[in-house]
């Protein structure tokens, strides 16, 4: 997407909650579109996660380390390499100035395609309040930060583009979220991206699978 007349800016849309865009160079970008590839070409790929009511998600999902399943955390096949658990203490420092120790156990890569959405919901399967990491590339989105008390209204809603972090901790942690409308075609080409990938990593506080963390 090109940047618009003025640059975008540092913010904190609730308490705990920051945005920085443009966190990740380009280049950087490149390299975790490459490894978010290389993820799915097995034992796993990503899928549609069905829902106990029956529905079906719309964006792809694959799990590092721990694997989330409705509504619960077990033990996954796919390890979470060491150099993305720095890459997300990095970014604690950046949002928050220290990274307090974070050892997430877990990473969600979401893909989404075209008209692919994602519902308001809260990240409470985790038994730990460490904040959530995220990391945008490709497609910009409108990503909705909501209250702790239900999915209606107080919500602001935050355009994150490619390379953009976000982090929610604190107060807005348990804070419904979710993405409401994503702007397809909106991602540089040369990123080799058609659609948006979500990197989320976090503690679950359930202990390792065998498929945690590697160096």
């Amino acid at each position: 997407m090109s940047p618009g007349l003025f640059p975008r800016e540092r913010s904190e849309p609730a308490p705990g909650a920051v945005h920085v865009p443009g966190w990740l160079p380009f280049e950087r970008q490149r390299e975790l579109v490459a490894a978010c590839r290389e993820f799915g070409r097995g034992p796993e790929s990503y899928r549609h996660t069905r829902l106990p009511g029956g529905g079906v998600m719309s964006v792809r999902t694959l799990c590092l380390g721990m694997r989330w399943e409705p509504y619960r955390y077990v033990p996954g096949t796919l390890e979470l390499p060491g150099w993305l658990a720095d890459l997300a203490r990095e970014a604690l420092v950046e949002a928050y100035g220290s990274h307090g120790g974070f050892a997430p156990d877990t990473a969600l890569v979401n893909f989404y395609a075209d008209g692919a959405r994602m519902g308001m919901h809260q990240d409470k399967e985790e038994r730990s309040a460490t904040p959530v990491v995220s990391l945008s590339l490709g497609d910009t989105c409108v990503f909705r930060l909501g209250n702790t008390e239900n999915r209606g209204r107080p919500w602001t809603d935050v355009e994150l583009a490619s390379g953009d972090l976000f982090v929610f901790g604190g107060a807005s942690r348990f804070a419904y979220h979710g993405v409401p409308k994503v702007y397809a075609g909106t991602a540089e080409p040369a990123l080799g991206l058609t659609g948006r990938l979500n990197i989320t990593l976090r503690e679950t506080g359930l202990g390792a699978g065998p498929g945690r963390t590697r160096s």
